[in-house]
């Protein structure tokens, strides 16, 4: 193995490493607030973007379509969510955030960005901008180049 190929291996060591204990401390959060980070994820995406069709939902969240269908179930049960059928077609139903659920995440929300914030903050301003544009460029690099 050559020096260049060492390098690569250890970015995608480091990347991974920094990626996992990101995501364990924001994930001990959602998990303290009743959700998982699946529901909290579907929550989220309802919250910013309103009302989706359940089969966009997986693409936006990086989750198989057959999942939704269980995770939908699971905030219907919580009602955080509701299921509404689209007047205009009806092989189309949505996904669509509850009063219930709109409260919570209003009220869950800001402290999550705030974790989050802290989490990184060892980064200053101009060293986020970077690492977005480096793994940016990464990611739609290894996109571009699946086949």
């Amino acid at each position: 193995m050559n020096k260049e190929e060492e390098e690569s291996l250890k970015l995608f060591i480091v990347l991974s490493r920094a990626y996992r204990s990101l995501n364990e401390s924001v994930n001990v959060h959602i998990y303290n607030s009743g959700l998982n980070p699946t529901e909290f994820a579907v929550l989220e995406l309802l919250f910013h973007k309103g009302k989706q069709p359940l089969q966009q939902i997986g693409g936006k969240i990086l989750l198989a379509s057959g999942s939704i269908t269980y995770v939908v179930d699971k905030l219907e049960k919580k009602e955080l969510v509701k299921r509404t059928a689209s007047a205009s077609d009806r092989r189309v139903t949505y996904a669509e955030i509850t009063d219930k659920g709109y409260r919570f995440i209003e009220s869950f929300f800001p402290e999550h960005a705030k974790r989050i914030h802290n989490l990184v903050s060892i980064l200053n301003p101009d060293e986020k901008e970077q690492a977005v544009e480096l793994l940016k460029k990464l990611g739609l690099s290894v996109e571009k180049n699946k086949n």
